[in-house]
């Protein structure tokens, strides 16, 4: 393969990059916003898993479930 050659086949697969890039500029960008929904979905759950393992809260809740299967 000539310099040549081997330097318009570069051209080419970045003329073809170029073009590829400037049709979809945001493709990755709902990946991003999936990660990032799932690392606040993932912070959230771990502050009700705190919440909830308080004494106050677990009295607050067991209160109320006694009150609900009494009423019969």
């Amino acid at each position: 393969m000539t310099l040549h050659s081997t330097a318009r086949q570069r051209l080419c697969m970045m003329d073809a990059r170029l073009r590829m890039i400037m049709e979809n500029p945001e493709e990755g960008a709902v990946t991003a916003e999936y990660a990032v929904v799932l690392v606040a979905a993932t912070g959230f759950a771990a502050l009700l898993v705190a919440i909830l393992k308080s004494d106050a809260v677990r009295t607050l809740l067991m209160n109320i479930i006694k009150k609900a299967l009494n009423v019969g």
